[in-house]
């Protein structure tokens, strides 16, 4: 299985959108639990918040997982994000 998640800061609000086939271990990555890019953008932005998983959808194959990350991260699809998901 293959995922594309959206995960929220809990200090600075601030959202990422990824796609990976082990959720578990990438959170992990996002809150500094296992090795990560100094250079990526949660490392970046974690501040002393924590990324918490707010959305996942599960794809049978990691085209289809690429696409729907592109479609979130699109203006429509953000704004789905926040008008469902993220709230105001």
């Amino acid at each position: 299985m293959f995922y594309v998640y959206v995960i929220k800061n809990s200090q600075n609000g601030k959202i990422y959108i990824g796609q990976t086939s082990n959720l578990e271990k990438r959170l992990k990555r996002h809150n500094g639990q296992l090795s990560n890019k100094r250079k990526s953008f949660t490392y970046k932005n974690k501040g002393s918040g924590e990324w918490i998983l707010v959305y996942k959808e599960e794809f049978e194959e990691r085209k289809d997982a690429l696409k729907r990350e592109k479609e979130l991260k699109s203006f429509q699809g953000r704004k789905f994000l926040k008008d469902k998901i993220l709230g105001p």
